[in-house]
């Protein structure tokens, strides 16, 4: 084992791989060796080093630099710098400035030789998809600050003729009387809450409420006031003001989402789906790839000699100063020049780029609520289809609000819910967004019973999914269901939200095959004590960890627990977790050590993955942050595996 050069307790900053990835901090055991920066989990009361979260090779290391800190950002976040190298930035904060100065002293006399070293870099943070100092939404983009050399002599010393000792003193008093003084530390130039920026609409919205802006899609509007995170007061050109949802504009200027081609948050398997249904030589789009951060065009055509045609898949490549590429003799600085250069040349790929493949609908994202500070939701206003199923607090209906917005609607029964309660909570519950939770429109609550209104998915519930509908599914799609609900539960994690009864049956599946998580926090409120005891039949044991069986006691790593049982039933389409035991003897089963076996699709390091989720004491297993990092540099890999050629320097990146 190496020797460790330096050691300290740092906060370190998530590496938010994207846009929707939770922005969190966690207290790590910081380690340098020669070798390796490693950091663990760290238990302060004991003194003790615990699980390794993560390391950098110390020769990947490209740069290493202070960053400027956020304006009013808290105490202990005032003296942060970065460790850059290839997967982007890794932020540490310091405690105090000296100790700062002390760690990156030290790593760049580790680093000095390596061969890749940085000659720019960002100085301030890479947050929700894009540099704060210049603005650049491609997280490998190259530096926009240029790094200040303290080594003019050494450089020149290496010339053949050694300089004499009177031209080496010469040289420092010619080097300390040019040396420019140190830069200011500036303000982030990340707007405040109230400043004015221009977007641009992605979608259609029509207003929900009297206090509503409508929007168009491709229009610019001007946003007033951002104190919401969810609505924005915004004015259109015509001078009209009022409330927009956050998640329908993106900052005006030259952003991939404002593109037809470009599929947010699509994966693999829904891109093939789609391409296969377009059926026409050419058809493409461009998809966030799962290497974070990068970006992947995929292609359909029939010339690969296989029956019905075939999909391949190009990953968009970066040079070091920031161009982008598919086939490395052609670059260029944006990917719409790209996509557009590819439009009218293969140059290697299966085919030109023809035509955009046809959503049928573009779906526009679920809003926080149905109108900006709307969440009181008026019965009359709703209409009811087709029952959809009966769970836990009564039966669940589709349904219409105000007659044209599809709605899922949970009738209540008196008597299984502690509803005060939940009332409250629900206002709160609202808030939460993110593409991988059903989002929660409202409640209705002026008559019994008392109704939960949430976004509607029509593919259903997640386990029927699995053992009606889905079939010959590949390894790859199996995963990709498996990263939906790890985001979804990341962001919950990060909020503080314990989910409580993590299952297939509480995870919904929309059009196109994504996974979202529902039912968050709903067991707190149960009134029913069947549910909440160990000895009854409700009670979800088999996706019940140790400290929850004997002693009730939830967490986020109980809900760790219950995300290795879901993955259990993704790979076994839908099986029932210790289908051969009751209850009693699942509990007897579990303390002694025994666990679910392997499903025939899990790969080994699948099986790992949900292993590590069911490790006995609480704090041994992993976060859900990291299981996203875990799942996604799989995902890669297996792709890989499956598919991916490296073919020739001059021809595109297969996937």
């Amino acid at each position: 084992m190496s020797t460790s050069i330096l050691e300290d307790i740092f906060l370190k900053r998530s590496q938010q791989k994207k846009k929707t990835s939770p922005l969190n901090y966690k207290e790590r055991l910081f380690v340098l060796t020669a070798d390796k920066i490693s950091y663990y989990d760290y238990d302060i009361e004991k003194g003790k080093r615990k699980g390794l979260k993560g390391s950098v090779d110390i020769d990947k290391i490209k740069c290493v630099e202070t960053v400027v800190p956020e304006e009013n950002c808290h105490s202990d976040k005032m003296f942060p710098f970065q460790i850059v190298y290839d997967e982007g930035p890794l932020y540490i904060f310091a405690k105090t400035a000296d100790i700062r100065k002390q760690w990156i002293h030290k790593l760049k006399e580790v680093v000095r030789n390596n061969k890749d070293l940085a000659q720019k870099f960002h100085p301030c943070f890479w947050v929700d998809g894009q540099w704060l100092c210049c603005h650049q939404e491609v997280k490998q983009a190259l530096g926009c600050r240029v790094i200040e050399s303290k080594n003019v002599c050494r450089r020149i010393s290496r010339k053949p003729l050694p300089p004499t000792p009177k031209e080496d003193e010469a040289c420092v008093r010619q080097e300390k009387a040019s040396r420019p003084l140190p830069p200011q530390p500036t303000p982030s130039p990340a707007p405040p809450p109230s400043s004015e920026k221009t977007v641009t609409a992605m979608y259609d919205y029509t207003p929900m409420n009297p206090q509503d802006l409508p929007l168009t899609n491709g229009e610019e509007y001007t946003i007033l006031e951002m104190s919401d995170t969810n609505w924005w007061k915004a004015r259109d050109r015509h001078g009209q003001e009022g409330y927009i949802p956050s998640n329908y504009v993106v900052e005006a200027g030259n952003e991939l989402e404002k593109y037809e081609w470009f599929c947010k948050n699509m994966n693999r398997s829904q891109a093939e789906n789609l391409l296969k249904k377009e059926n026409k030589e050419g058809a493409y789009l461009v998809r966030d790839s799962s290497k974070a951060g990068k970006y992947t065009v995929s292609v359909f055509s029939k010339a690969t000699g296989e029956a019905g045609g075939n999909c391949r898949h190009y990953n968009i490549c970066t040079t070091q100063d920031g161009q982008f590429y598919l086939a490395e003799k052609h670059c260029f600085g944006t990917i719409p020049e790209l996509i557009h250069y590819h439009q009218h040349n293969s140059a290697g790929m299966v085919s030109r780029l023809r035509h955009v493949a046809a959503l049928e609908e573009r779906h526009a994202p679920s809003t926080a609520g149905l109108g900006y500070g709307v969440w009181e939701i008026d019965p009359r206003h709703l209409t009811f289809l087709r029952e959809l199923g009966n769970g836990q607090f009564g039966v669940v209906k589709h349904g219409k609000w105000q007659g044209k917005h599809d709605v899922a609607i949970k009738m209540i029964k008196e008597g299984s819910m502690s509803e005060d309660d939940f009332i409250e909570e629900a206002k709160v519950m609202m808030k939460l967004r993110h593409p991988h939770l059903v989002q929660l429109y409202g409640v209705s609550t002026k008559q019994r019973p008392i109704y939960i209104v949430t976004e509607f998915l029509s593919n259903g519930c997640l386990l029927s999914y699995l053992r009606e509908t889905l079939k010959r599914p590949q390894p790859i799609q199996l995963l990709e269901m498996c990263k939906d609900v790890s985001e979804g539960m990341a962001y919950l994690e990060s909020q503080q939200y314990i989910h409580r009864d993590l299952a297939a049956r509480n995870c919904l599946v929309d059009d196109y095959g994504t996974i979202k998580v529902t039912d968050f926090g709903l067991s707190r409120y149960v009134l029913d004590d069947e549910y909440t005891s160990s000895a009854g039949t409700k009670f979800p044991v088999r996706w019940s960890p140790p400290e929850v069986l004997l002693y009730c006691k939830f967490s986020s790593k109980s809900d760790i627990w219950a995300f290795g049982v879901l993955m259990w039933e993704i790979y076994t389409l839908g099986k029932m977790p210790f289908e051969r035991f009751n209850n009693t003897e699942i509990i007897d089963k579990l303390l002694s050590g025994y666990r679910l076996y392997r499903p025939q699709q899990a790969n080994e390091k699948v099986y790992r993955i949900m292993q590590d989720c069911w490790r006995e004491k609480a704090e041994d297993r992993p976060t859900f942050e990291v299981l996203v990092s875990y799942i996604q540099d799989l995902l890669y890999e297996l792709q890989e595996d499956n598919s991916e050629i490296q073919t020739s320097w001059r021809f595109p990146e297969i996937l």
